[in-house]
């Protein structure tokens, strides 16, 4: 009786230290606005890096500003259509966008806070952009037939379509007890739109230089600067470590990245897929060439921004990015998701960031 006592004890420890259920325990939390959600629209790109922006006007600032996601999707689906016309269908339009799309509008249109544009009409109480897209894409496929001639007024069907869903864009609005515009309100949030880059790695571009990343979502033809993928994984670690946020742009299609446990892992067993979701298990391995066939049989896509505030750690010292989503607050971690190292080293498309995040060799490489 005694022995068998013992033994079972033994293999309950032994298998206790093979199956580790996950505890968390924070590295580095910077501050950021609430979670909120998208709803029913592809706009995790503009919530993004709406989201990075209102975390650098605290960077900056101290102040927390909650800024209108609406106001740039409105500006830049008017953008979207006049690339699928003007190129005669053969360009990407849609729900999606990428982070330097909010970035591009801001620089041409301004922000707003949320107050001021919430892109709700009616009684609507939430977002659902799926009518206005189907509409929008049957009048943009007419209009850019080449076999017929372009009527000058295709534009104020267009405006009309997005006002009638998105409301009409703001000019003038009053915060704070002062009245700005748009151009004067990014002025008064102390925002250097200049002062943002994208970076990524692919071993099919020459390093430290700018290109078009070909992904359809880049329908504006964003620039990205490229770089050995150690020292992208260590730009982003740095920008953290200092105190700065990221926009991510990553695919989110794995098995193992789990919107419900909020988790995303790389399992190095791919017995392990299921176990791995709610216990540590040893990851993968992602070299340069694994992360660029990847992308090249486009197992990895761009499905998804969202935005890195910090990082957590397991009781094993494994550490993972914490990222807050655009998915609601509900979840066991109220709406973000914790990325470790490896998932992010092979599906992370790109980050944007401030210059000042990037390491002091990558600036100078970059000459920014």
């Amino acid at each position: 009786m005694k022995k068998s006592f013992l033994s079972l004890a033994f293999m309950a420890v032994g298998f206790a230290g093979f199956a580790q259920a996950y505890e968390f325990q924070t590295v580095k939390d910077i501050e950021a606005t609430p979670v909120i959600s998208q709803d029913q629209t592809g706009t995790c790109w503009s919530f993004s890096t709406t989201s990075f922006l209102e975390a650098e006007i605290i960077r900056i600032t101290g102040k927390p500003i909650d800024l209108s996601e609406m106001y740039n999707v409105r500006q830049t689906y008017t953008k979207k259509a006049w690339t699928y016309v003007m190129r005669q269908g053969h360009a990407q339009f849609g729900e999606g966008g990428l982070a330097h799309d909010v970035i591009n509008s801001a620089m041409n249109f301004g922000v707003v806070p949320e107050a001021a544009y919430t892109g709700l009409t009616g009684t609507a109480k939430k977002y659902n952009h799926s009518k206005m897209v189907a509409d929008l894409e049957k009048m943009l496929k007419s209009y850019a037939d080449p076999e017929k001639k372009l009527a000058p007024e295709w534009k104020d069907e267009v405006k009309k379509v997005l006002d009638e869903n998105l409301g009409k864009p703001v000019t003038e609005f009053t915060y704070g007890g002062k009245v700005y515009t748009p151009k004067s309100f990014l002025e008064m949030t102390k925002l250097n739109l200049n002062d943002y880059v994208t970076i990524t790695s692919y071993i099919n571009e020459p390093n430290y230089k700018s290109f078009i990343l070909d992904i359809p979502d880049n329908f504006s033809n964003g620039s990205f600067y490229n770089m050995p993928l150690d020292e992208f994984m260590q730009n982003i670690d740095n920008a953290i470590d200092k105190g700065y946020t990221l926009a991510l742009d990553i695919d989110v299609s794995e098995p193992t990245f789990s919107a419900e446990k909020q988790i995303a892992v790389l399992p190095a067993n791919d017995a392990d897929k299921k176990l791995i979701l709610t216990e540590i298990k040893p990851e993968k391995q992602i070299t340069p060439d694994f992360r660029q066939a990847e992308f090249e049989n486009f197992d990895t896509t761009d499905d998804h921004l969202m935005h890195i505030v910090g990082k957590v750690k397991d009781q094993k010292g494994n550490v993972y990015y914490k990222v807050k989503n655009s998915w609601g607050t509900a979840g066991p971690h109220s709406g973000f998701v914790y990325m470790s190292v490896p998932y992010v080293r092979l599906k992370a498309i790109s980050v944007l960031l401030h210059k000042g995040g990037l390491l002091k060799k990558t600036r100078k490489e970059l000459g920014v």
